[in-house]
């Protein structure tokens, strides 16, 4: 987690040089509001929630240093799942025994008024391959797909888009779901959602942390590479309200796809979108080998699919739905997938936020076989040739935290992503998934939320409301934004 402070903190305010005063003013839900509701808050006696300054109390600094080991190979995953009931009293902390503890005195450096600085030793690993690697299962049969034609369609016009507001916190202290005390979620970003079942929204997170939290960033301990969560909330201008996260201990989120946690080896695994076909959940991922020095920049080891068969409690990694990240230039290292009719589209870009926007497609029956995917070049889908893909950009670079939905109420596909070059979240739209895509407007700035990133759309957005999460380098927490686009 300390390298990602040096190398990811805003892609946005130092990638694109924005160092700015912003308006920190916000639209918070109403604290008597549903008070009988379990997930709803904030709290009366909660203070209302702030963006952190861009000045940090607290500067983690990485002492990095080489270490010769052997990869141990694949991580067991956590089994133990607890299933937790929230006090009817939102208000009410389910377990102050473990999340109430005293805050420690401040050092000499805050009793001054400085930032707090932690030196952190932290061994970056030059591994051996694993001697004994684990046998894998028969893999699907392989298939190969016609090359079908797929012409491009005239470009739509730029989304307007107007009254841009944020509508709550929903991660951490003194957010609408009070994430601190239920699960011990002080810090966490993304905010990736989809509609897991009928009448409910599955949201996935990134690194997390719980004890000792200090943004900006991730800092601090409990670090759990990934989290789930469950809102059955339609109002969304009350926010994002959760209804339970996959837990395995009391008021413990549980991290849902394990990682090796060894910087240049697997440093986290990420969530970068999810789907639901029948009762099966998916999740695309990328598995990280490290957090680069330039901001805004990592190297993946591949991007991956994961699925459940118990509504998102317990994942596997599939062993062979995987795109290898070849020398670094990779596409499909990030991936957003979205099923639509027989179909399911895989929007995907490079590791980093600097590279553009392949596209392919594979039946919604051969999602976990990756020679079943049809690559879209030049106006055809075309398949694998020995492992090798090639995707014709749909959108140009530079592109990063890309989410796709298709729009059934409107029949228009949408595409937002943090395009670093215009330091803000923007969003297109198209006719048809490889386009003509339409220029790309701007929702949020960072002229307005400096160290900005993120911008997942939610699944139940309708007709000119637009509803998306954003996370900020500085909070390191989640906040649901609102816009409309005429």
């Amino acid at each position: 987690m300390t390298k990602r402070l040096v190398s990811a903190a805003g892609a946005v305010i130092f990638g694109a040089g924005l160092l700015v005063a912003v308006d920190r003013s916000m639209a918070v839900a109403d604290p008597g509001a549903g008070q009988a509701v379990p997930g709803i808050g904030p709290c009366a006696t909660d203070a209302e929630p702030q963006h952190e300054s861009l000045i940090p109390k607290t500067l983690e600094v990485p002492v990095v240093y080489p270490v010769v080991t052997v990869d141990p190979g694949p991580p067991v995953e956590n089994p133990t799942r607890v299933r937790m009931e929230l006090p009817s009293n939102p208000c009410a902390n389910p377990c102050p025994d473990l999340t109430d503890q005293p805050a420690a005195p401040p050092d000499l450096a805050q009793q001054l008024g400085l930032p707090k600085l932690i030196l952190r030793p932290q061994p970056f690993n030059f591994a051996f391959p694993n001697p004994n690697p684990q046998p894998l299962a028969p893999g699907p049969d392989r298939v190969t797909p016609p090359v079908e034609a797929a012409p491009q369609v005239p470009a739509r016009p730029a989304p307007q888009v107007s009254d841009v507001t944020e509508v709550a916190k929903l991660t951490g202290a003194n957010s609408v779901n009070r994430t601190d005390k239920r699960w011990r979620v002080q810090g966490t970003d993304l905010g990736i959602m989809w509609q897991s079942a009928p009448d409910e929204i599955a949201i996935a997170f990134g690194d997390t942390v719980g004890r000792e939290f200090h943004p900006p960033g991730g800092m601090g301990e409990d670090w759990r590479s990934n989290l789930l969560a469950f809102s059955k909330n339609r109002d969304l201008g009350r926010g994002v309200i959760f209804d339970r996260m996959v837990t395995d201990d009391r008021c413990h989120a549980s991290e849902l796809l394990s990682s090796r946690k060894m910087d240049n080896i697997e440093i986290t695994t990420i969530p970068t979108s999810g789907f639901a076909i029948g009762d099966r959940q998916y999740l695309s991922y990328m598995s990280i080998r490290t957090w680069n020095s330039v901001p805004g920049t990592w190297y993946t080891n591949y991007g991956g699919i994961a699925y459940s068969d118990d509504h998102g409690e317990h994942w596997t990694k599939d062993s062979y739905a995987k795109w290898q990240n070849i020398f670094g230039l990779s596409n499909f290292q990030v991936a957003a997938m979205v099923p639509q009719g027989d179909w399911v589209y895989m929007f995907g870009i490079p590791n980093s936020r600097l590279g553009g926007v392949g596209l392919a497609r594979v039946p919604k029956d051969q999602v976990l076989n990756p020679t079943a995917y049809q690559y879209w070049n030049n106006g055809a889908w075309l398949p694998e040739v020995n492992g090798f893909v090639t995707a014709t950009p749909i959108v140009d670079g530079p592109a990063g935290e890309l989410s796709v939905r298709y729009d059934e109420s409107r029949k228009v596909w949408q595409m937002s992503y943090l395009d670093t070059a215009k330091a803000a979240l923007v969003v297109r739209e198209s006719d048809s998934p490889q386009g003509v895509w339409s220029d790309s407007a701007v929702t949020v700035s960072a002229l307005r939320y400096p160290e900005l990133y993120g911008g997942f759309i939610h699944p139940w957005s309708t007709g000119n409301d637009m509803y998306f999460t954003m996370s900020t380098w500085s909070d390191y927490n989640v906040y649901l934004m609102h816009a409309t686009l005429n």
